[in-house]
C-alpha cells in the first residue's frame, strides 16, 4: 500500500532558537519526541521503549526547518520522509510549526494521533 502525505499545523509560543535546539539535537529530541536519540553522521537514531528507528538526515536549515527518512523507507525505495518545518508568524509573533509525514490510508488516524501527541510532549518541555 503507498504511503500518502498529510501535513499538520501547530501554534507555540517559544522562539525559533528554542524550537530549533529541540528539534536538532539530540539532547533536545530526546525530551519530547524519544526516549534517547543518538546521531552518526546523518543517521538519527530514535530509541522508544526498548526499539529503535533509524533515520537519515536529508537536510537542514537552521531557524527553520529539518527533515529525515526512516531507512526503512529509504531501503523500500520509497520518496517519504518527515519534516519539521518552522517560521514565526508576523502578526502573532507566535512560531508556526508544520509537521508534514506520510502513512499509509488504513494508518493516517494512528500516525496524526502519535504527533498529536509528540507535539503535546513539546508544548509542556517548552512551555507552550
Amino acid at each position: 500500500m503507498e504511503k500518502e502525505k498529510y501535513e499538520l499545523e501547530y501554534l507555540l509560543k517559544t522562539s525559533i532558537k528554542v524550537l530549533d535546539n529541540m528539534v536538532a539535537t539530540p539532547s533536545g529530541l530526546s525530551e519530547w519526541f524519544a526516549d534517547d536519540v543518538n546521531i552518526k553522521d546523518d543517521v538519527y537514531t530514535f530509541f522508544w521503549d526498548g526499539s529503535e528507528e533509524e533515520a537519515r538526515r536529508l537536510s537542514r536549515k537552521n531557524g527553520a526547518k529539518i527533515r529525515w527518512q526512516w531507512l526503512e523507507d529509504e531501503e523500500d525505495g520509497e520518496d517519504t520522509y518527515f519534516e519539521l518545518f518552522y517560521e514565526v508568524d508576523p502578526m502573532t509573533k507566535s512560531v508556526i510549526l508544520t509537521v508534514t509525514d506520510f502513512a499509509e490510508p488504513d494508518e493516517m488516524e494512528e500516525a496524526k494521533r502519535l504527533w498529536e501527541q509528540q507535539i503535546n510532549n513539546l508544548r509542556g518541555v517548552i512551555g507552550a
